[in-house]
């Protein structure tokens, strides 16, 4: 084909894309096909789902590949001007951006190959050209639905990655994501997460919804919009039509929570789901909610009628902005406990006054690696909140499944399960937050099994026995008896031995408060660190200081003569508002290098952020006081004065001296 000839159509583009992939020795019709040879399993995760019911339309990619690992589709445009269509905020994915761009296109049938469940994961090429030397193209590694949920391969500008299976493994290595960029996607999800939990509330105000039932309504709609099986597909907004008694948009929503409830694999006990229905009724209960009313803005684009019931259009938004957003956020965040901090805002001022206080998951996450969570962890947490020690835990005990090439094997497939099913372990006393964990554990592909309701202290010992803990991961309610450290006590004491065990707390446990625990801790425990954390970690809670506490159960008394780590992470990289979390010092890096610093001290190698190793790390032993727990506390302040600090002081005297001469003589000027 002549360079200079321009082409006519996307026709044109097409003969192109399938010459090149001849060209790097792809076969058509054996290693590469069109969108007019495509598999029956690809064909079906194209069908769309509950999530995309009014975009099944949108035709099919004009290439793919299923020759290695992850599948590959092209979609192709005539003219470079319709290669992609984003915003500063990313790539568009409304009907005309999906249909007349190339990128758009291509990451649209990637992320519903996803939202299949037949894949998890999809190389998406955007190409676009008018001329064989005006061609431009995109790739994408797509990792999840949500709308953010790609990663741009910037360095990639032609189809030579796909030539052979050492090229597309190199390709894959480095898509793949780094811990860096995880801990990117999860502070971003966060935020992200922030401000639809900060809409959606004022919504659900401006509907009446009160403050206690806002995080009850989230949970469950979520629920209702899974999908059972084939045959029973999620709720979606159309299936809200505004009907009356057993039809209301409220019944239908509890109905199909029910309905999916009793499908799951592994059957939720009756007492557990009949608890968890009962606090989901309450969105069928006021009949007034399930009455046509205008629409509010934030959901107007998404119904095209005029009036909607003031649950549907709640529905809609949490569908619409978070359902199709769960598997693009970090796997770590607590959506759940997310969603209960911003909206406790408006319901219990800060949530001081009854000690609820939800830890950050970046700190969950390093909480777990600090404790070294594997795929054969045991992993518990007495006091389980909305799950975010466990779903943290869930996350690194299946990428540990499934790296060094095991992913998507059949022993991977079978330890995640084993992981879900029987090595978790939660204890969660108020019902509400019970609710919460078990549907958070769900949305991330359940886990839900072995979360308990009770009362921690009056929980059957065999309950303990049968688990054989050997990590526990804990935040108590800090309004608690020693600010909660009995919880840790109590867990330490059935734990396998060799188990450790972390608590984040306000760290005058570990000065005074907590001495008749700590005192019994240290007869059976090795106290092993203490990382002291940012005082405003737990904004807008200002001015609670934390520690983390980390002991190993030993059977044996805590020896004296072995020095405990104490870490000084107040300054972890971020600055907390009651808006946002700003990043001031490298806070990625230095939730990568903390958990080398906690393994090697001042030894500690290749770390990313600027550390003074000497003045946040200090080894020194305790006493059996039980109230020496804290950083402060061991670092020594060195009161020898240096020979500038004699200068120093020299300098003052002598400017002192002259100022009162000034002043005791009359210096007019003349």
């Amino acid at each position: 084909m002549n360079e200079q000839v321009k082409w006519a159509n996307e026709d044109s583009v097409n003969d192109w894309v399938n010459e090149q992939l001849k060209k790097i020795g792809l076969k058509r019709d054996i290693d590469f096909f069109t969108e007019s040879n495509m598999t029956d399993y690809l064909k079906e995760s194209l069908r769309g789902s509950a999530k995309t019911v009014k975009k099944t339309n949108f035709g099919k990619p004009d290439f793919h590949t299923l020759k290695y690992s992850l599948p590959v589709i092209v979609e192709n445009k005539f003219k470079q001007t319709k290669l992609i269509s984003d915003t500063k905020d990313g790539v568009k994915f409304d009907d005309k951006s999906i249909g007349g761009y190339a990128v758009n296109g291509a990451l649209y049938y990637a992320r519903n190959m996803i939202s299949s469940g037949k894949y998890k994961e999809v190389i998406a090429i955007g190409c676009a050209g008018d001329n064989p030397a005006n061609v431009e193209f995109k790739v994408y590694y797509v990792f999840g639905f949500g709308e953010n949920s790609y990663k741009e391969m910037t360095e990639y500008k032609t189809f030579d990655f796909l030539s052979n299976e050492t090229n597309f493994k190199a390709f894959i290595k480095e898509a793949t994501l780094t811990e860096d960029e995880k801990h990117d996607i999860l502070i971003q999800s966060k935020e992200q997460l922030a401000k639809y939990a900060k809409a959606l509330n004022k919504l659900m105000h401006n509907h009446n919804i009160t403050a206690p039932q806002r995080v009850l309504y989230v949970s469950g709609m979520l629920l209702s919009m899974q999908d059972v099986d084939k045959r029973n597909r999620g709720l979606a907004p159309e299936d809200l039509r505004g009907g009356t008694g057993k039809r209301s948009d409220g019944s239908l929503v509890v109905a199909q929570i029910e309905v999916f409830l009793d499908s799951r694999e592994s059957p939720i006990p009756e007492d557990k789901k009949r608890l968890m229905l009962s606090s989901f009724n309450e969105i069928a209960k006021d009949s007034d909610r399930d009455n046509p009313t205008a629409l509010d803005k934030e959901v107007s684009k998404f119904i095209s009628d005029e009036k909607a019931s003031a649950n549907k259009q709640i529905f809609t938004y949490i569908y619409e902005y978070i359902f199709k957003s769960i598997d693009g956020m970090a796997g770590t965040l607590d959506i759940m406990g997310e969603m209960y901090s911003e909206f406790l805002k408006y319901a219990l001022g800060d949530g001081k006054e009854i000690g609820i206080v939800l830890t950050p998951p970046y700190v969950t996450k390093m909480m777990a690696q600090i404790l070294g969570v594997n795929k054969t962890s045991r992993v518990m947490d007495l006091a389980t909140g909305s799950a975010g020690f466990l779903i943290a835990s869930m996350e690194l005990m299946i990428a540990d499944a499934e790296k060094e090439g095991r992913k998507g094997s059949a022993q991977a497939e079978n330890d995640i399960k084993a992981i879900k099913a029987h090595q978790l372990l939660g204890v969660e006393l108020n019902a509400e937050m019970f609710t919460l964990a078990a549907t958070n554990m769900i949305l991330r592909g359940d886990g839900s099994s072995n979360i308990q309701k009770g009362n921690t202290f009056d929980t059957p010992a065999s309950l303990y026995d049968d688990f054989q803990a050997d990590t526990l991961l804990l935040n108590p309610p800090f309004s608690f008896e020693e600010n909660g450290m009995p919880f840790i006590k109590f867990g330490l004491e059935r734990m396998k031995e060799g188990g450790l065990a972390a608590i984040i707390i306000q760290d005058s446990a570990g000065s005074g408060k907590a001495v008749k625990s700590n005192k019994e801790m240290l007869k059976t425990n090795q106290f092993v660190a203490s990382i002291k954390m940012p005082v405003d970690l737990f904004m807008p809670m200002a001015g609670v200081q934390t520690s983390i506490y980390i002991l190993k159960h030993t059977n044996t008394p805590h020896d004296f003569d072995v020095p405990v780590k104490f870490i000084d992470f107040r300054n972890d990289g971020y600055k907390r508002t009651k808006r946002s979390l700003q990043e001031l010092d490298s806070p990625t890096a230095r939730y990568s290098d903390i958990v080398k610093i906690y393994k090697a001290g001042k030894n500690a190698k290749n770390l990313k952020a600027d550390w003074n190793l000497e003045e946040v790390y200090i080894e020194d032993q305790i006493t059996n006081s039980g109230s020496d727990w804290n950083f402060d506390q061991h670092k020594k302040i060195d009161t020898k004065p240096t020979f500038d600090d004699f200068r120093k002081t020299v300098s003052d005297y002598l400017s002192w001296e002259v100022e009162q001469i000034l002043k005791s003589e009359d210096f007019s000027g003349k």
